[in-house]
Formats: C-alpha cells, sequence, structure tokens
C-alpha cells in the first residue's frame, strides 16, 4: 500500500529532513510515527501525499510512485488519501457543513450525495449536531474531530494524522484514538505521528531520529485504548 525505499528529503538552505527512509505498510495495517520535534514525521507525511517530493528514492502508494507523479495526476491520487494536518486548516469564515463538504466539491459529487456523505461523517465523528456553527465556536477537540470529518468524507482507503492529540486531553484523545481504530476495523490504512507515548503500547511503531529510522517495532492494534 506505502512503501518507501531509501528516500531522502532536502529543504532549500540544506537541512535534510529525511535521509535514507525505507519501510512498508500494507494494506489495512495502522502504525504510529513516532520522533522529536523536527525528525522528520511531518515531511513523511506530506511526501505520501506529494505535498512535498523526495530528492532521492521512492514512494509508492498501490504501487505507483508518486513522487514522479505530475501535477494534473495529484488530484486523483489524493482522492485516496484523507490527510489530517497538525494546524487544522480550517476555514472560520465557513460553517462545520460547509468545511467538511470541501473535498466532495472539488471532486463534483452532486448536491444531494455530497449532503450525505457530509452528514454521515459529521455522524460518525459525533457533529452531526453543529454542522451549521462556524468552527471558531468548536472546542479544540471538536475542532480535531472535524478534521477528521473532513478528511474522511470521501471515503479513503488511505488515512494520515499529524499530531491529532497533540494539544487533547486524556479523554478528548481517547475519543479521537476510537474513530480512528473503528476506520482501521473496516480496512483503512493509517499511519498517525504523535508524540504521545500512551498510546504506543502493542502498537507498530516508526521511529525517527533525526531523519532517519531509529528503531521500528511491530504490533497489533486490539482497540483505541490499545
Amino acid at each position: 500500500m506505502i512503501s518507501f525505499n531509501q528516500v531522502s528529503k532536502r529543504y532549500p538552505g540544506g537541512f535534510e529532513a529525511l535521509k535514507n527512509v525505507s519501510f512498508d505498510l500494507a494494506k489495512g495495517e495502522m502504525a504510529f510515527l513516532t520522533g522529536h520535534s523536527g525528525a522528520g514525521k511531518s515531511t513523511l507525511l506530506k511526501l505520501i501525499a506529494a505535498i512535498e517530493r523526495p530528492n532521492s528514492g521512492s514512494v509508492l502508494v498501490n504501487n505507483q510512485n508518486v513522487s514522479a507523479l505530475k501535477n494534473a495526476a495529484l488530484p486523483f491520487l489524493r482522492r485516496n488519501i484523507g490527510m489530517i494536518f497538525q494546524d487544522h486548516k480550517l476555514l472560520f469564515d465557513r460553517s462545520v457543513f460547509d468545511n467538511v463538504q470541501l473535498p466532495l466539491q472539488i471532486c463534483g459529487f452532486d448536491h444531494r450525495e455530497t449532503a450525505k456523505r457530509v452528514r454521515a461523517a459529521l455522524d460518525k465523528v459525533g457533529l452531526l449536531g453543529r454542522e451549521k456553527a462556524n468552527p471558531i465556536a468548536l472546542s479544540g477537540g471538536e475542532q480535531q474531530r472535524l478534521c477528521i470529518a473532513r478528511a474522511i468524507v470521501n471515503r479513503p482507503s488511505i488515512l494520515l494524522a499529524d499530531e491529532p492529540t497533540g494539544n487533547l486531553d486524556a479523554e478528548y484523545t481517547q475519543e479521537i484514538m476510537k474513530i480512528f481504530d473503528s476506520f482501521h476495523q473496516v480496512g483503512a490504512t493509517l499511519l498517525i505521528s504523535t508524540h504521545d507515548a500512551g498510546m504506543l503500547k502493542g502498537v507498530r511503531t516508526i521511529n525517527l531520529r533525526h531523519g532517519e529510522i531509529a528503531t521500528e517495532s511491530s504490533g497489533k492494534i486490539t482497540g483505541a485504548a490499545s
């Protein structure tokens, strides 16, 4: 499903965010990406969605070399990828409903199917009753759930999450992990970056240190509290 082969990424100015990173993530697998701030976690996730391109090596998604895709092909790639950004990227001049429907509008869904999918996604994350609210009126945990609804409304096969529980308390963290686990249980492939060591017991973990894979452990998800 996702394969990195000797991937390196260097930014202008010489900062090398990733160095010769190689790993495989199978279809339907769930894994956590860990490491110190600046270890390369966000860069790695952006490479999968072709938001960034590597300087060397290959990034394969569904056996497709995304690092070699032309810009015109990127929308088709991203239809199968839901991404939850660390800084939310919500549109505060639009309602909760409008934020979630945006990916469907870009893909050209008709109004009836869009409304159906948006309400199903909001129901999944417990925000169905807030669809007319402005995101600024939501709590931090609710804003994060809104980001998840927007990421999954297109029913992607891959879900990427960048520090999705970084600013949340234990209760909200547990809620978010239950949502992720429910997607994993129905066959989605998930890669989640986190600083929260409490979530890592028994779960496959890829630990980055200064842009390189320092350690990698295998594990199996048995529930959101694993």
